[in-house]
Parts: structure tokens; C-alpha cells; sequence
């Protein structure tokens, strides 16, 4: 199975990133920074929710009701004239859930990585957050995964299973963030500026930020 960051090096990624900048009125390139260092984030920060029974049945009811990746159906209609209120609306709803009290420090950091201030950052994941929802729900059908006990799997295998240590520790740290940044930029800084050449996460992410 592909993970998340190879989905947005595809022709599908492109055309979400290329709409969700234009939905947002940022830049392309900005954009596509931002969700490559947000969408890891928000999947582990899921994982580590659907850790428990009852973390696991409610995004399990999520991606079975409402995210059933009916979205990415049709993304030139979600994008068209822009995107609707309502999806909006629900893509904070799940990155409150999902992310709780750090939601801020997360966006504040991944502003500070991109160049983008923390609003445009917030916008940017309220308009990627139910897309992401769909991409999970998607998966989900495509695996048969129909029970909650199945999703850790899931989200571990569209996070890339094998990721190295530091990478790992990257978006435990993000996610533990106080929103001063100051752990966070040590760790950041031991990723984002690597080896441009490294696979994973960590490599992604050096070639894209460690310039």
C-alpha cells in the first residue's frame, strides 16, 4: 500500500494541493508544505486516538458514515467556486478532535516550517482535514477493514510502517508540543534539515525544507 506522502506526489495529491491553495488563496508550493508536513502529523495523532477501543470505534463510525471517501469523488466539485462553508466547518470539527489542545502549537509550528502564518496554516488544514477523512475511508473500503480493531493498522501502513526512529519521534514531539516551538525546532531541525537523499519521512521532508 502507498502512504499518505506518496498520494500527494500523485496526480490525485496534485489535484488536491493545486485546490486546496486555490480554495485558500496561497501559494501552490507553500500549500504542498504544508500538508506534507500536516497530514503525517494528523495520522499519527489518529493512530495514537483509535489506540483505544473507543478512539478506534469513533473514527471507525467516521470513515463507515459520513468520510467514506465519497469526497474525493468529485474534488472539481468541492473546489469549484470554492469550498464550501459546511466542509469547513467539519474539517475544524475533526482537527479538534483529532489534535485537542495542540491543534494551535501544530499549526504554529508548521506555519514557522513553511513560511505561512498560523491562520493560513489553520485554513489550509480545515479544507484538507475531511479530504483526509476520505482518503482513510477509501483505504478502508479498498481493505475490507470493517472493525475497529483493523484501523491502527491502517493508518500505521498509510504512515509509512517502517519509518525510522527520528522521524517517528518527530511527530510524537510535534503533537506534544506546548506551542513555544522549542523542543519541537530541535527535533524539527534534526529532520527537516537531513539528508535530502534519505528515504522516508525524513527524507521527504529534508528535500523539501532543507533547502
Amino acid at each position: 500500500m502507498s502512504g499518505i506522502l506518496d498520494l500527494l506526489g500523485s496526480d490525485l495529491g496534485k489535484s488536491i494541493i493545486s485546490g486546496v491553495a486555490g480554495s485558500t488563496g496561497n501559494d501552490t508550493s507553500k500549500t504542498s508544505s504544508v500538508l506534507t508536513m500536516a497530514l503525517p502529523v494528523l495520522m499519527k495523532a489518529m493512530q495514537r486516538n483509535a489506540s483505544t477501543p473507543q478512539g478506534a470505534e469513533g473514527l471507525m463510525g467516521a470513515i463507515q458514515g459520513k468520510h467514506n471517501g465519497s469526497i474525493l469523488d468529485n474534488l472539481g466539485g468541492l473546489f469549484g467556486g470554492g469550498v464550501d462553508e459546511e466542509v469547513k466547518n467539519d474539517g475544524d470539527k475533526i482537527l479538534g478532535h483529532v489534535l485537542g489542545a495542540k491543534k494551535q502549537g501544530v499549526e504554529k509550528i508548521i506555519g514557522e516550517k513553511s513560511g505561512l502564518d498560523a491562520g493560513s496554516v489553520a485554513n489550509i488544514l480545515k479544507v484538507a482535514a475531511p479530504i483526509l477523512m476520505g482518503v482513510i475511508g477509501k483505504q478502508a473500503q479498498q481493505q475490507n477493514v470493517s472493525s475497529s480493531n483493523g484501523i491502527g493498522d491502517l493508518l500505521g501502513g498509510l504512515l509509512g510502517g517502517s519509518s525510522a526512529d527520528k522521524e517517528q519521534n518527530f511527530l510524537e514531539q510535534i503533537l506534544d508540543a506546548d506551542g513555544d516551538g522549542s523542543i519541537v525546532d530541535d527535533v524539527a531541525g534534526m529532520v527537516l534539515g537531513g539528508d535530502s537523499k534519505k528515504s522516508g519521512l525524513g527524507g521527504l521532508l529534508g528535500g523539501l525544507f532543507g533547502k
